[in-house]
């Protein structure tokens, strides 16, 4: 699991779910205005929603990896993955392309992360 910063739990939650497909699996109420939010991946991978607290953390939003691609979405149908995401308002930075471990595009998530979406070539 890894923890990404986001500035509104309900927005993040929404953005995950609705446009890259990823499960709710768990939303706690902590106290406060905290909550331990859970995002689950159909391949196995987890994302807790972090809310950022303070001034710092709120700089962090959207360059948590110094402006280089931190995370990195699979699927195993590009086309159809590609086509709800751009319908749901996701901004690719580039068009598709085929490298020799498979299909990829950049994207960047609403608060300006940068992901890549990937179909791994399939073995012959």
């Amino acid at each position: 699991m890894t923890a990404l910063m986001v500035p509104d739990y309900d927005e993040a939650i929404a953005f995950f779910r609705d446009a890259l497909g990823f499960a709710l699996q768990e939303d706690s109420d902590l106290g406060g205005t905290k909550r331990w939010v859970v995002m689950a991946g159909s391949h196995g991978g987890k994302l807790l929603l972090a809310r950022a607290a303070d001034a710092q953390q709120r700089a962090a939003i959207g360059n948590q990896t110094g402006g280089r691609v931190g995370w990195f979405l699979h699927t195993d149908n590009f086309a159809s993955t590609h086509a709800r995401m751009t319908a749901w308002g996701v901004e690719f930075t580039e068009s598709p392309r085929r490298e020799r471990y498979g299909t990829v595009a950049v994207f960047n998530d609403p608060w300006g992360n940068r992901w890549d979406l990937i179909e791994h070539r399939k073995a012959a």
